[in-house]
């Protein structure tokens, strides 16, 4: 083959890599979350968790919480709100992709606090998982996992979204396989076969897409991405059990009257689980 023939091969084997170097830079910069004052990508990770753990090696301190949970109720594009009755503010809305490491982080450091601040009548929650990772495989292990997240009946969501955050598979390898996430549900109580066959069939994939687009239009950027009425909270909040509950008192958040026990239940007419 004489050089001339070879120029637009080389041309595009040069379009490709140059291609590919895109594509690596934008996931870098989708990935960026600043925790601490430091930007940190995905392959920082253990960076965040030494500047996160408690000093000695001694790792996280989870932020546990075994108490009852607010009721449930679900919002716009597969959001889900836990508050108490008659608490609509202050509202702390939640952007996270179940796929993304830091995520995973803020849960364990603050999960449990944002958990009993809402059960407290202090805050209204709103959880929005979306996907924000654009290669394979995280683009469609968060797909896979906020479809099921979307499928699921609203009274077990939130022990699913933990559930979730606990099996996430490692950065480049494929996970949430549908067989995986419908066991998790099983373990939880969801049996219904309508739920396996919304996971199998991504019934409620639409519904992730309208959350990524929803979450583009709210500025977010990053995950996780916590706001309080509207603001970004400010990154030591995402650290620190206690300054999670200083932001949420400094934005109104007070005891709720005393009312009925928590309890969970679906918007949708008909009692449709997955319907938003």
């Amino acid at each position: 083959m004489s050089e001339h023939e070879n120029e637009p091969s080389a041309r595009r084997l040069l379009t490709e890599h140059q291609a590919r170097a895109a594509a690596r830079e934008r996931r870098k910069r989708l990935l960026q979350v600043v925790l601490g004052g430091v930007a940190v990508t995905s392959v920082l990770v253990a960076g965040v968790v030494v500047a996160f753990s408690r000093g000695g090696g001694r790792g996280f301190a989870e932020d546990a919480y075994d108490g009852p949970l607010a009721p449930t109720t679900r919002e716009q594009h597969g959001a889900v709100a836990m508050a108490r009755p008659g608490v609509t503010a202050p509202v702390l809305d939640l952007y996270e992709d179940f796929q993304c490491p830091m995520c995973r982080t803020v849960e364990t450091r603050v999960g449990g606090t944002i958990k009993r601040l809402a059960a407290e009548g202090r805050v209204k929650v709103v959880y929005r998982p979306f996907q924000l990772f654009q290669q394979d495989p995280l683009m469609s292990n968060s797909r896979r996992a906020a479809n099921a997240a979307a499928c699921l009946p609203v009274d077990r969501w939130v022990r699913y979204h933990d559930r979730l955050f606990a099996e996430q598979p490692p950065e480049g390898d494929i996970g949430f396989s549908n067989e995986n996430l419908i066991k998790y549900a099983a373990e939880l109580g969801v049996t219904d076969p309508a739920f396996a066959t919304c996971v199998h069939d991504a019934q409620r994939v639409d519904l992730v897409e309208k959350a990524s687009a929803q979450a583009g239009r709210s500025g977010v950027d990053s995950t996780p991405y916590l706001a309080l009425n509207g603001r970004k909270v400010d990154d030591d909040v995402l650290r620190s059990p206690d300054e999670l509950t200083k932001a949420v008192a400094r934005a109104g958040g007070g005891l709720a009257p005393a009312s009925g026990g928590p309890r969970s239940r679906d918007t949708a007419a008909g009692g449709d689980p997955a319907a938003a």
